[in-house]
């Protein structure tokens, strides 16, 4: 294994040390299968119940490199696959989808009281299965936070980012989503919750069922939505509207859609979501809006080439610090 690999998921390589074995998975298909299963292998191991050690966690990931090493240990895994608990699919940027499990016996040791965390770096998202069947998916740069068993009353996750949730049915124990300034309940539904604290807001947004959003000390004066609605957060005020683009929810596939949206919001989630820093020397680019579409897979050239078909601007790249530079 190459050991940079070992030092990227337990942070420690430099920024330069870091983005130079980006490039390097990037061009070399073997090295990125090997990143890949050990990306899978580190989320794996710090799901379980001592997640939030992260010195176990590390313990747990030298040991099966250790076996790994030894025995060819990988073909056992896939055995697991019949008999999941819970599934979590993990999509990098090349997109290869990567299906893990933990197994019947390992859940059912697992403490309601126990909080498991999953974090998705810049340029990935992930999707995971809960133990009661709700599927959640992650955006880029987001983290959720769920216990490892869900109590007798409800069903509470907190997030961090933006994340797609659709809710497994259950009338006796309704799903909770908190974030850093307002909570969410429901008892069945699909929605949206974009919570990145940078921004300032918190948006929630209704495709199917109904779905309660409140600030946590007043649930009594909290909005109901219906399907096709979003409430915006921000300053301790609630805005409801109507939905602008369903399309924006395609994230989940990997595909980012735009529909007369400021260039400095899409310049936003281009740093989400692909690892960089954006400076925009010409601050006349901002007065234009811009629709379209594009997908994970795209390269940042790709996307620049869109944005430069409605106005011209030019593009400069400083690959050691990961900066770009947009000017005239």
């Amino acid at each position: 294994m190459d050991e940079r690999i070992y030092k990227y998921f337990y942070e420690e390589l430099s920024t330069k040390d870091r983005l130079s074995l980006l490039r390097d998975v990037e061009a070399n298909e073997e090295l990125k299968r090997e990143f890949a299963e050990y990306q899978n292998l580190y989320a794996l191991l710090n799901l379980g119940h001592q997640v939030q050690d992260k010195t176990i966690g590390k313990q747990k990931f030298d040991q099966f490199i250790l076996q790994k090493q030894q025995t060819m240990i990988w073909k056992k895994w896939s055995h697991w696959l019949g008999y999941a608990a819970a599934i979590l699919i993990l999509i990098i940027s090349s997109g290869l989808l990567t299906y893990w499990a933990i197994r019947p016996e390992q859940a059912s040791s697992l403490s309601e009281n126990v909080m498991n965390s999953l974090y998705t770096p810049a340029g990935q998202r992930a999707q995971l299965v809960l133990q009661d069947g709700t599927e959640v998916w992650l955006n880029a740069k987001s983290k959720l936070t769920y216990p490892a068993q869900f109590s007798s009353d409800n069903r509470k996750v907190t997030i961090e980012g933006e994340a797609f949730f659709k809710v497994a049915k259950d009338t006796a124990r309704p799903f909770i989503v908190s974030t850093h300034d307002v909570d969410m309940k429901v008892l069945g539904t699909q929605f949206n919750v974009c919570s990145y604290p940078a921004t300032g807001y918190v948006q929630t947004s209704l495709l199917e069922g109904s779905v309660c959003v409140f600030f946590p000390d007043r649930e009594s004066e909290g909005i109901i939505l219906k399907p096709d609605q979003q409430v915006t957060v921000s300053n301790g005020k609630m805005k409801v509207e109507p939905l602008r683009l369903k399309a924006h929810f395609l994230w989940r596939d990997g595909i980012y859609a735009f529909e007369n949206e400021p260039l400095i919001n899409i310049l936003e989630k281009m740093e989400l979501y692909y690892d960089v820093k954006i400076i925009v020397k010409d601050t006349s680019l901002f007065k234009d809006t811009y629709t379209g579409k594009f997908r994970q897979r795209d390269s940042l050239d790709d996307v620049f080439r869109v944005l430069q078909q409605i106005r011209k601007f030019k593009v400069e790249k400083d690959t050691e610090q990961n900066i770009v530079t947009l000017k005239k």
